[in-house]
C-alpha cells in the first residue's frame, strides 16, 4: 500500500472543502439553533452539489455516479465531515450502495433517479426490539398471491420525512436455525398501509431527523422485492462495510476540526505570562490528540484501500471503533483545553463533542465492532 495523494485524489479534496466553507458551514449556526433545515435550501444546495459533481460521488459511473474508488470516497468523506450531518447528508447525498442490487424496471424507478437527485432514500432495519440483532427483527412480509403483505415497526430512521421510498428489510420466514430469513424490499413512502412519523429528539445531530415507520398491513407488489427472497444480509453487506467507513471518515473530518481549534487557542490563550500551549498539562493533549487522530486516519485509508482488494470486515471494523473513539477524546479534550467556554453555543466544540456520542451507536456500535475483530482473529486459529 503507498500512500501518496494522487491528482484526482487531491482535486476530488480541494473541491469538497471548498464546497463544504461555501456552502454548507454558512448554514450551521441557523440549523443549530433551529434543529431543522430548511426544504427549499436542501433544494438549492443539492443542486450547487449535483453541479460541483459531489453528489452520488459514491456510486459507479455507468449509473451517473463519479465512479470513485473507497480510498478516494473516504478522502471526500473527511472533508464532508467537516460540518453536521444535516447539512452533509442530505445537501450532499451518498445514496445507499444496497441501490446497485436493482435489477430491470427497479433501475429506471429507483436507482437512476437517486442518483440524479430526483428522489430520495431512507433505509429501514432497525427496530424498537431489534437493534444489533438485526435477525431478531419482528416486522414481517407475507405472500399473497403475487403480492407481499407487510406489517410491523421500525425507528430511528434517518431523513425518512423527506425520502420517496424505503429500502426496507423485514423477514419473510425462518432458517433452520430458528432465525428470522430477511428479504429487502423498495416500498414507496406513499403506499396504503405505511405511516411515517416524526421520531426521537436526539442530542446528535440536530437537523438531521429520523423517523418511525409503522407498516399495517402494507401491501407491495412482488417487483418490491430487492435481490433475492430470503437474501437480504447479502444485499445488506454491500452496504453495511461501506457505510461504517463513512462513520470513520466523518469522524476524521470532525476530530481534525477539534483539534485544529484546541491548537489554536493553546497557542495563543494566555495565562500566568504565557501561552497555556507551553504548560504540559496542555500540550501533552495536543500531542495526544494528534497521535489518535494519525493511527484512526491511517486504519481508516489502509481499510478503504483494502476493500476494493478483498473482504475487510475485520480491518473496516478496527477503522470505524478506533475513528469514533479518537473523536470522543479528542472533542472532550478539546474542550477542557478550552475550558468553560468550549462548552458554550459561541464555539462549535459543543456541537462536535455532542455528535460524537452516536457515533460509537450507530452502523453498528463499538462492542459489535470489537466482536467483528476478535471473531477475526480466532477463526484464524480454528476458535
Amino acid at each position: 500500500m503507498h500512500l501518496e495523494w494522487s491528482d484526482e485524489q487531491r482535486a476530488v479534496m480541494e473541491t469538497t472543502r471548498a464546497f463544504v466553507h461555501r456552502e454548507l458551514v454558512p448554514h450551521e449556526d441557523e440549523v443549530e439553533r433551529t434543529g431543522r433545515l430548511d426544504p427549499g435550501l436542501v433544494k438549492e444546495l443539492r443542486r450547487r452539489a449535483i453541479k460541483a459533481g459531489l453528489y452520488a460521488a459514491n456510486m459507479p459511473d455507468d449509473v451517473g455516479g463519479a465512479g470513485l474508488d473507497t480510498l478516494t470516497w473516504m478522502l471526500m468523506e473527511r472533508e464532508l465531515g467537516h460540518t453536521g450531518y444535516a447539512l452533509q447528508m442530505l445537501a450532499v447525498a451518498r445514496p445507499s450502495r444496497i441501490l446497485l442490487a436493482c435489477e430491470g424496471s427497479q433501475r429506471a424507478d429507483y436507482l437512476l433517479p437517486t442518483v440524479a437527485g430526483e428522489r430520495v432514500e431512507c433505509l429501514a432495519m432497525t427496530e424498537p426490539e431489534a437493534g444489533s440483532d438485526l435477525r431478531g427483527m419482528r416486522t414481517r412480509a407475507v405472500r399473497d398471491g403475487t403480492d407481499w403483505v407487510i406489517t410491523g415497526t421500525k425507528h430511528f430512521i434517518s431523513h425518512a420525512e423527506e425520502a420517496d421510498y424505503v429500502i426496507l428489510f423485514a423477514a419473510t420466514g425462518e432458517e433452520r436455525t430458528g432465525r428470522a430469513e430477511i428479504t429487502a424490499f423498495l416500498v414507496d413512502t406513499d403506499a396504503a398501509g405505511l405511516t411515517v412519523r416524526p421520531g426521537y429528539r436526539s442530542v446528535s445531530h440536530r437537523g438531521y431527523p429520523n423517523s418511525v415507520l409503522a407498516f399495517d398491513g402494507c401491501r407491495v407488489p412482488g417487483s418490491a422485492v430487492l435481490g433475492e427472497v430470503g437474501r437480504g444480509f447479502d444485499v445488506a453487506n454491500t452496504w453495511l462495510g461501506t457505510t461504517r467507513l463513512q462513520v470513520a471518515a466523518t469522524c476524521l473530518g470532525r476530530s481534525r476540526r477539534a483539534l485544529d481549534l484546541a491548537v489554536r487557542y493553546a497557542a495563543g490563550r494566555r495565562q500566568f505570562g504565557r501561552t497555556i500551549g507551553r504548560n504540559q498539562g496542555v500540550s501533552f493533549k495536543l500531542a495526544d490528540m494528534t497521535v489518535a487522530l494519525e493511527s484512526a486516519s491511517w486504519l481508516t485509508w489502509r481499510a478503504a484501500w483494502l476493500a476494493d482488494r478483498r473482504e475487510a470486515d475485520a480491518e473496516i471494523a478496527m477503522a470505524k471503533l478506533h475513528a469514533s473513539e479518537a473523536l470522543a477524546m479528542i472533542a472532550d479534550e478539546a474542550i477542557q483545553i478550552h475550558g468553560g467556554m468550549g462548552l458554550m453555543d459561541e464555539l462549535v466544540l459543543e456541537r462536535i463533542w455532542r455528535d460524537a456520542r452516536v457515533e460509537r451507536i450507530w452502523d453498528g456500535t463499538s462492542e459489535i465492532q470489537r466482536h467483528i475483530v476478535s471473531r477475526a482473529l480466532l477463526r484464524a486459529h480454528g476458535g
